[in-house]
C-alpha cells in the first residue's frame, strides 16, 4: 500500500497543464552543495533558481547517500514501492531545505554507502540496479509529489528516465504530453554495464539494439537518454559539435549525428554567489575590479601556506585544482613541468582522481621543492583561495565539455591558460587568457611561456586581468536558454 504524504507539506499545485507556469523536475545523481564530484552538482544546485525569472518552477530529485544527512529534511512519501521485475525496494522519498523542492530518495541499501559511485576508484557492481531504481523513484516524485511538464535528465545515471518511458510506462496516462530533455555532461561516462544489466533493469530486450541501449554488446545508460529523449542538450555549444565527431564522441558520436537536430549546446554558468572576490568569505580579503589589493593578500597567504619563499611574490604562481585524470590534462603537464619551472614560477595543484597521476603530482612536487607544490584531495576553502591567489589558472584539458574553474578564475582576476576546446574554447579569447590547439606538451609550454611574457608588462597584465573579471558567465543567460527550450518542447515557442 502506498502512503502518502500529509498534504500540507506536499509540492503538488496545479498541474503544469493547467497553468502558464513551465513546471521542470530535474532527475540527477548530484545536486551541490548536499553531492558533488564534479561541475554536474554546481550546474543542479544553481539553475533551478535561475530558471524562476524565466517562469520555470523547477524541482530537483537525486540520491539520498550515506553523505546526506536527514536531520533537517522531512520525509513526504512512505513506502514508495519501486519493482524491477521479482526484485522489489521499499523507497521512502525526505525533501531537504533548498530554494526550491529538493527531494532525496532513500533507499538504505542502495545507497547508504560511503561513496557515491564507488570507493577508492572501483564502481560499486551494482550501480545498474541502484539507478535504475533511481530512475523508477524518480518517475514515483512526477507521479505523487511534484507533476512536471519538463522532465530534465542528466547524464547516464538519470538515462533510463526516458528508456522507462518509451517501453514499460509508455502508456501510463501520468506521463502523456511530459516531454523529456536529457543533457550529457561528459560523454566520456557512459553507464556501462553487461548485457544482464537489462533484465536486471526490468527493461524491454526489443530496445537491446544499435538504436537502442546496446553498445558494442553492453547496456549503455546513457544511450537510453540520446536515443529516447525528446530533445538533447549538452553544456557547451563546441562541445555540442565535438562530440558529434569520432575523436570525441566516445563511441557514440554516430548516435549523436542521427540526433544532431535535436542537440543544442548552452553554456553553463557561475554561481557568482559563491564564487565572486567581492564577497567570499573564504579568502583573507575581499577584493575588485576597482581595487586589487586582497589579490595581492591572498598570495601572500597563499605562498605562506605552501612553504614557498616571499620573493614569490613578484613571479608567476600557475595554479590547478582539478580531477586528476587523463582528461585534465596531467600527463601532458607532466612532460614540461621542468621547463616550466625553469621559466622561474611557482606551481600549485589541488585534487584527487587516478592513483596514476595523483602520483605524476606528488613526483612533481618531490622533483621541485619550493617550486611545486601538491594538494591531494578535497579542500573547498583552498580551491577559493588558489583561484584568488594564482596569478595564472592551468586547465590544459585533453577535453573538457564545459568547465567553471576557468569561468571562475576570469572573475578572480586569474587569467587562464586553456586548450582550446569544449567550453574553454567557447569562454576563454586572446584578451582574456591564453590559448593552445595541438594536444601537447609542447603547445601547452608555448601557452604558458607566452603568458609568463605577458605577465612582465604589469600595465598590460593589469588590463587583461580587468578584462577577464568584467566578463559575466551568470546563470541568467544559460537560464534563459533552457527556458526558452522547454518552450520549444511544450510547443509554446
Amino acid at each position: 500500500m502506498v502512503t502518502k504524504a500529509p498534504a500540507e507539506i506536499q509540492s503538488a499545485p496545479s498541474p503544469w497543464y493547467n497553468s502558464g507556469v513551465t513546471r521542470v523536475l530535474m532527475i540527477s545523481p548530484e545536486a551541490a552543495p548536499l553531492a558533488k564530484t564534479g561541475g554536474l552538482a554546481d550546474v543542479v544546485g544553481a539553475l533551478p533558481a535561475a530558471l524562476r525569472e524565466f517562469g520555470c518552477e523547477t524541482a530537483v530529485v537525486i540520491p539520498r547517500y550515506g553523505s546526506i544527512p536527514l536531520k533537517d529534511a522531512r520525509r513526504v512519501y512512505d513506502h514508495l514501492p519501486v519493482y524491477l521485475g521479482k526484485a522489489g525496494f521499499d523507497i521512502a522519498i525526505y525533501q531537504a531545505p533548498a530554494e526550491y523542492p529538493l527531494y532525496l530518495v532513500e533507499c538504505p541499501r542502495l545507497f547508504d554507502r560511503p561513496g557515491l559511485y564507488g570507493e577508492a576508484g572501483v564502481d560499486y557492481p551494482d550501480n545498474d540496479v541502484r539507478f535504475a531504481v533511481f530512475a523508477r523513484a524518480a518517475l514515483g516524485v512526477a507521479r505523487h509529489l511534484f507533476r512536471p511538464g519538463i522532465l530534465h535528465c542528466h547524464d547516464w545515471q538519470a538515462g533510463l528516465v526516458p528508456a522507462y518511458l518509451r517501453t514499460t510506462l509508455a502508456g501510463d496516462p501520468t506521463f502523456m504530453g511530459v516531454k523529456k530533455l536529457f543533457t550529457i555532461h561528459n560523454l566520456g561516462y557512459q553507464g556501462l554495464f553487461p548485457a544482464s544489466a537489462l533484465q536486471e533493469a526490468a527493461l524491454d530486450e526489443t530496445i537491446f539494439n544499435p538504436g537502442g541501449l546496446e553498445f558494442f554488446g553492453q547496456v549503455s545508460y546513457i544511450k537510453g537518454g540520446i536515443s529516447f529523449a525528446d530533445a538533447l542538450s549538452t553544456v557547451s555549444p563546441t562541445y555540442a559539435r565535438e562530440i558529434q565527431t569520432p575523436e570525441y564522441g566516445c563511441g557514440l558520436d554516430g548516435a549523436l549525428r542521427t540526433r544532431a537536430a535535436m542537440l543544442t549546446g548552452i553554456l553553463n554558468g557561475a554561481d557568482y554567489r559563491e564564487w565572486s572576490p567581492e564577497n567570499d568569505p573564504l579568502i583573507p580579503a575581499p577584493y575588485s575590479a576597482q581595487d586589487l589589493s586582497g589579490k595581492r593578500i591572498a598570495k601572500q597567504q597563499l605562498l605562506a601556506e605552501l612553504g614557498f619563499p616571499a620573493e614569490a611574490i613578484d613571479r608567476p604562481l600557475l595554479g590547478m585544482v582539478s580531477r586528476f585524470t587523463q582528461q585534465k590534462g596531467v600527463d601532458i603537464l607532466a612532460e614540461v613541468a621542468g621547463e616550466i619551472i625553469a621559466e622561474d614560477v611557482y606551481l600549485v595543484a589541488l585534487g584527487s582522481g587516478e592513483p596514476e597521476y595523483e602520483e605524476s603530482f606528488r613526483a612533481m612536487a618531490e622533483r621541485f621543492p619550493g617550486r611545486v607544490a601538491v594538494r591531494i584531495g578535497f579542500d573547498n576553502r583552498l580551491s577559493h583561495l588558489i583561484e584568488a591567489g594564482a596569478d595564472l589558472f592551468l586547465m590544459p584539458s585533453r577535453y573538457e565539455p564545459c568547465g567553471l574553474s576557468q569561468i571562475y578564475s576570469l572573475r578572480y582576476g586569474t587569467v587562464p591558460v586553456v586548450r582550446a576546446t569544449g567550453g574553454l574554447d567557447d569562454t576563454i579569447d586572446e584578451g582574456t587568457g591564453f590559448k593552445f590547439q595541438e594536444y601537447s606538451g609542447a603547445a601547452l609550454l608555448g601557452a604558458v611561456r607566452a603568458a609568463i611574457q605577458a605577465f612582465s608588462n604589469r600595465d598590460e597584465w593589469h588590463a587583461r586581468m580587468l578584462r577577464g573579471m568584467q566578463k559575466d558567465f551568470s546563470w541568467k543567460a544559460s537560464a534563459q536558454e533552457y527556458a526558452a527550450l522547454y518552450g520549444r518542447l511544450l510547443g509554446r515557442a
